[in-house]
């Protein structure tokens, strides 16, 4: 049997859906880390460098856009919020502070399983998962989104500097 080749990272406070969604996703073949405050998740994404990122903002210690923002400052992988708020400004607030989707809870496994294939698949562009992000230190030159994150906040460039940027760093090794 082969090894997992995508890593999740879950951030939530209630053990039962980092059960559920980790039995779900290994089901997929997906290899999962798990945890359970906002600053233990921003550090498991900081030391595992996760493919995608699953977490629900609504916790004690580290919540919020606050949460999203910290998960920015440390990675690039998609992030889906799971949340039991359900207004729209809350979901706008959250894909504003940089969340790439939202799901409310209750959710089903299908419906988690089917964005987090379709996050995956836009993010390796039809390649290698890594293939389209490319990291100098806190800077990010994603390739795919055609966007540069630096610090985990976004840079603007005109499309001539994008493209020079991303030649250089194709170029680098990195893709």
């Amino acid at each position: 049997m082969s090894e997992p080749s995508v890593v999740i990272v879950i951030v939530d406070e209630d053990k039962f859906i980092r059960h559920f969604v980790r039995v779900a996703l290994k089901a997929e073949h997906m290899h999962v880390f798990e945890a359970a405050t906002g600053t233990a998740g921003v550090a498991a994404v900081g030391a595992r460098r996760p493919d995608l990122i699953v977490a629900d903002t609504n916790l004690h210690d580290l919540g919020g856009t606050d949460l999203i923002r910290a998960l920015r400052a440390c990675s690039a992988a998609p992030l889906i919020v799971l949340s039991a708020l359900s207004a729209e400004s809350d979901k706008v607030a959250a894909l504003d502070a940089g969340a790439d989707d939202y799901l409310t809870k209750p959710f089903g496994a299908a419906e988690l399983i089917a964005r987090i294939r379709a996050h995956l698949r836009r993010q390796a562009g039809g390649g290698r998962i890594d293939a389209v992000c490319v990291r100098f230190g806190d800077v990010t030159v994603d390739l795919g989104d055609r966007q540069v994150l630096r610090g985990g906040a976004r840079v603007h460039l005109s499309p001539i500097e994008f493209r020079l940027l991303a030649a250089l760093a194709h170029h680098a090794g990195g893709c």
